[in-house]
């Protein structure tokens, strides 16, 4: 019966903790981060997932480019 109540004591106060970082973590305007919708994006030259080399020059058709980035959950 104590070993019982030691756990439910544990997951309680981890549960806790863990709700009380997650509101006390600072929100992030993700609308300030990185180039905005119709911005001019800097020349960049980056690897693709086949390990070719990109540039932004390289990737542009007649008309321009568009460019999606996602962001991983994994991390």
């Amino acid at each position: 019966m104590g070993c019982m109540r030691g756990i439910i004591l544990t997951v309680t106060l981890l549960t806790t903790f863990t709700l009380h970082a997650q509101t006390m973590r600072a929100r992030i305007d993700v609308s300030t981060l990185g180039p905005q919708v119709g911005e001019r994006v800097p020349d960049f030259s980056l690897p693709d997932q086949d390990g070719r080399v990109r540039t932004l020059q390289s990737i542009m058709g007649s008309r321009g480019a568009m460019l999606v980035f996602l962001r991983s959950a994994d991390w």
